[in-house]
């Protein structure tokens, strides 16, 4: 038997020694409760206060440490100290999530997968919140809300409804080249093991001269693609909807750790103005033969969190978190996140949830004039809270950790630039014509069950037309399949 002892006596809060765990007190043997039994009444407050608000998007989550390994010498394009010398490494914490589901949904579902990279570098954290979709629904942040609005549950009816989601992504047409991805096979991942992640936006980097590079990150599987059927997931997410979770913690728990292979597309800044796609729309990629990705590192994840409350719910991830020699690029979308993201964590974790051991730095110390609020640890004991200061406080550098970026014009509601061959369903159509007959029949499958479901006809045509106008037979092929299922 357990010596329940050898670890000393359980106590409050306070540090004070319990009496009895088991029995609350009362008025006599029968009686009801007193309010004075101090122990029963912070273990009841303390439980009702065990969780805080979930994410609004990215809430069902799974995470895992690990190290960055540089293996090629990228110092021509970047002064980051993180990717300074080949060999170097750099301990990280990844975090895959799906994206509309609530906390306690299934993981093997068709929805895209959260890859929220953070690296405990010298210089700072430095965090990557990408996905394992190279593109994205929308190219402006104004339109995320009423995007993840049509994703969440209707406020009437209190479910996801068709209606919704064909009508808001037949009024947005930018959406079709993430669609054609999301109901393709690689909508539903077998695993977090066996999945690409991507930054997804264009991001800056800046060499030690202050020549300027626009890059995109790709993190390729070294366990290769494995995907899922609608029906094979639909038979998982019922029998085991930890499973994706569970497969990630077992595999690291067994040895057999995850890998994946880091490349980035780099182009010169003088490119982008001329660039037959605008380098910035997050609904487009880079097609490889323009700009081939280079390998320059190696990801793993070796460790799991001890406490999945205060290491994964608890963990914060925003793409506003730089280092020098990596800054922000004109994306739409990623300049919306740049706030988004640590405005929903303040206002989910608290003010100072940096001070978390998960999300404060690990390799340096953070050295800020901020102080108190909810969570405030006292870290700065007397110093002073104020810059500049002639009591050695902290200082600025006076040297910018990403190169500015020119900007003209007026000051207005301005629609995304396009480019030379910028439309809506160009990179959805190439996408379609790459994919095997079989892999367009599953697709078609895929798209056709869900529209089927739409109780409007001018919402499923119009829903249809846009994957017409990628390609004919696209189209041809989903409207015969979608009538067939209507009727």
């Amino acid at each position: 038997m357990t010596d329940q002892t050898a670890a000393g006596p359980l106590t409050t809060e306070a540090g004070a020694p319990v009496a009895d765990n088991q029995n609350s007190q009362t008025a006599g043997a029968g009686g009801p409760g007193l309010i004075q039994d101090q122990h029963l009444i912070e273990k009841l407050a303390h439980f009702n206060r065990e969780r805080i608000p979930e994410r609004i998007v990215h809430a069902r989550g799974a995470g895992a440490y690990g190290t960055f390994t540089v293996t090629a010498d990228v110092t021509p394009y970047t002064r980051a100290k993180f990717l300074s010398e080949i060999g170097k490494e750099t301990e990280v914490f990844l975090r895959f999530s799906t994206v509309a589901g609530n906390l306690g949904s299934a993981d093997a579902v068709r929805d895209p997968r959260g890859f929220a990279l953070k690296f405990y570098t010298e210089e700072g954290n430095y965090d990557l919140v990408g996905n394992n979709t190279p593109v994205f629904f929308i190219r402006d942040a104004i339109k995320f809300p009423d995007f993840i609005h049509t994703q969440k549950r209707d406020p009437y009816t209190g479910s996801q409804e068709a209606d919704n989601v064909w009508d808001f992504w037949g009024l947005s047409p930018e959406s079709t080249h993430q669609v054609t991805w999301l109901f393709g096979d690689r909508g539903i991942p077998a695993s977090y093991r066996h999945l690409d992640g991507f930054g997804s936006h264009t991001f800056q980097w800046t060499n030690e001269d202050g020549e300027v590079f626009w890059v995109k990150y790709h993190f390729k599987t070294d366990q290769g693609i494995k995907n899922l059927t609608s029906e094979e997931a639909a038979v998982l997410a019922g029998q085991d909807p930890d499973s994706h979770q569970r497969d990630l913690r077992v595999s690291i728990e067994n040895g057999d750790f995850p890998s994946w292979t880091v490349q980035v597309q780099i182009m010169p800044a003088n490119e982008a103005a001329t660039y037959r796609f605008n380098p910035f729309d997050l609904t487009k990629v880079w097609p490889h033969a323009d700009y081939p990705p280079i390998t320059i590192g190696k990801l793993e994840l070796n460790r799991n969190p001890e406490n999945i409350f205060a290491e994964v719910e608890q963990s914060i991830f925003s793409p506003h978190h730089f280092v020098p020699g990596i800054g922000p690029s004109p994306d739409k979308m990623l300049q919306g996140r740049l706030f988004g993201y640590g405005d929903a964590h303040r206002y989910r974790v608290g003010i100072n949830a940096d001070h978390l051991p998960v999300n404060r730095p690990h390799a340096t110390e953070a050295r800020t004039h901020g102080r108190d609020g909810v969570m405030y640890d006292g870290r700065h004991g007397g110093a002073k809270n104020y810059e500049p200061n002639s009591f050695g406080g902290p200082a600025q550098t006076g040297r910018p950790l990403w190169e500015p970026v020119t900007v003209t014009g007026t000051t207005d509601g301005h629609a995304t630039p396009s480019h030379a061959e910028d439309d809506d369903f160009v990179q959805a159509g190439n996408l379609y014509r790459l994919m095997s007959e079989d892999e367009k029949e599953r697709l078609i499958n895929n798209l056709a069950g869900f529209i089927a479901q739409v109780s409007r006809d001018d919402i499923a045509e119009r829903a249809i037309e846009n994957f017409r106008r990628a390609d004919e037979d696209y189209g041809k092929r989903l409207q015969t399949a979608v009538q067939a299922l209507r009727g």
